[in-house]
């Protein structure tokens, strides 16, 4: 494979991780973030740190699909969706949905697929500075 396959194929990681996860993100930004602060509140954790689901399904994902800090981005956005599973959806990790899926499929992928950013970093088709 030629480095500039490489480097498209990073490109449409980057898209396909962080576009989807912003669109996942937008409904947060334009709803409100109190089912956020339910669950943080449920958990003992201050209700303040909902901002940090903007920051990781929304303002992350952007820097991902720009390619502009792109790795720690990832990581933001990785750390964000294990904060997802342990504190959302911990009821349902080992659930299965009516057709079969795993409960949590999603989460799991935007998180490994944001931790292969995180490892092969963003390509040349990249915002760098």
């Amino acid at each position: 494979m030629s480095a500039g396959n490489e480097d498209i194929g990073r490109l449409l990681l980057r898209i396909t991780c962080g576009g989807l996860l912003l669109m996942h993100g937008s409904h947060t930004l334009f709803n409100g973030l109190d089912h956020i602060r339910r669950f943080l509140s449920q958990s003992g954790l201050p209700e303040v740190l909902a901002y940090g689901n903007i920051v990781g399904e929304v303002i992350a994902p952007v820097f991902m699909i720009a390619g502009y800090k792109a790795r720690l981005a990832a990581l933001v956005v990785a750390f964000n969706m294990l904060l997802s599973v342990l504190l959302a959806h911990r009821d349902i990790v080992f659930q299965r949905n009516d057709f079969g899926g795993w409960m949590i499929e999603l989460n799991v992928f935007f998180l490994v697929t944001a931790v292969v950013v995180v490892l092969i970093g963003p390509g040349q088709i990249s915002v760098r500075r």
